[in-house]
């Protein structure tokens, strides 16, 4: 059985501090997360945009001076000639982009994975040119000890993933880019297999397909190599316009259990298992037919981008599973279960 939290969502956007004076927080989504010592750690994708002023048209962006970085506002005029609001996710001022929201990741703490305390300040926010749009949708893997962290970096050269690693959540120590653009949903292993780091991701597909899981390995966590496409959308109604990796995959017997998200007729995003091979994690052991969590309450169904369950945050808390998802782009969702249940559900 999986149940969704009755209480949900569990966190809101109007639960986050907003960054600096000026900003308002929008969305509050798509958390990574982690067991660290009696903690259940959300690595939150805090969205925010700029408060508004008449006559203008307000973005938010980073500056980076000086070998630091700050978040900042510009301001257009609406009157401007050269303004042009490409949708609600974006303008355009003399030919360039801009995007009407920039996000950060948050942590959030809890002792029984429901009852979040989200920290005031950023832990991964841009600090160079490659990250000038944002940091989103960490996933987070505990690998021989320490705490690796992989997110989406966006910049005029488009989308790209990033890795850092923390011993603390508190320090963080940056590795840089380890999947070029474009390329997103990125699920580190939490052990070498065959004596090498695994990973799933999702390069973008502008040729004759979909955007598909594809695996890959490497010596180091930085060198990644020996590609292969693990699984392409079916032609459902689930999966007809394109398919992502979610959390880092639970180690079970019977398989490394991965919970995908696929994207589906009139844009609707649901959840879905994958078993995988222990010892050859690119061979599909089974692939469930039926979505396990579709988006079906208002908080679900109604928001930024309305229809969508995301999830890349799992935890094993209490022999139960914590699936943690963000919901219409906007607030975080939980649904508890177990490991039988999700092995049953192929």
């Amino acid at each position: 059985m999986i149940e969704k939290y009755k209480k949900n969502p569990i966190i809101r956007p109007s639960d986050v501090k907003p960054s600096r004076e000026g900003y308002k927080v929008v969305g509050a989504l798509n958390p990574g997360a982690i067991l660290y010592r009696d903690e259940v750690i959300l690595l939150i994708r805090v969205a925010e945009r700029c408060e508004q002023i008449n006559g203008y048209v307000r973005t938010p962006l980073y500056r980076f001076e000086n070998g630091k970085s700050y978040p900042d506002i510009m301001e257009f005029s609406r009157d401007d000639p050269e303004v042009h609001l490409k949708d609600t996710r974006g303008v355009i001022y003399k030919g360039k982009g801009y995007l009407t929201s920039i996000s950060h990741i948050r942590l959030a703490r809890s002792k029984d994975g429901i009852s979040f305390k989200v920290e005031e300040n950023p832990f991964i926010y841009p600090v160079s040119e490659s990250e000038k749009y944002g940091c989103e949708d960490a996933r987070a893997s505990l690998i021989d000890g320490r705490y690796y962290i992989n997110f989406t970096v966006i910049s005029e050269d488009s989308w790209a993933t990033a890795l850092a690693v923390t011993d603390d959540f508190q320090h963080l120590e940056r590795k840089g880019i380890i999947f070029h653009p474009e390329n997103k949903d990125v699920a580190i292993f939490p052990e070498k297999v065959g004596g090498k780091y695994i990973a799933l991701h999702r390069p973008n597909n502008s040729g004759f397909g979909r955007a598909s899981i594809w695996y890959s390995e490497s010596p180091d966590l930085l060198h990644w190599g020996n590609h292969k496409c693990l699984i392409r959308p079916r032609d459902t109604k689930w999966e007809s316009m394109k398919i992502g990796g979610g959390a880092p995959p639970i180690k079970t017997p019977e398989g490394w259990l991965i919970i995908y998200h696929g994207k589906g007729d009139n844009s609707v995003y649901s959840l879905f298992c994958l078993l995988l091979d222990l010892k050859e994690p690119y061979r599909v052991i089974r692939r469930a037919k039926e979505p396990l969590i579709i988006p079906t309450e208002p908080f679900e169904t109604e928001g930024f981008f309305p229809n969508v369950v995301f999830s890349n945050g799992v935890v094993e808390l209490n022999n139960r599973v914590y699936i943690y998802y963000g919901a219409a782009d906007e607030s975080i969702g939980l649904a508890i279960t177990d490991i039988d249940t999700l092995l049953m559900s192929f």
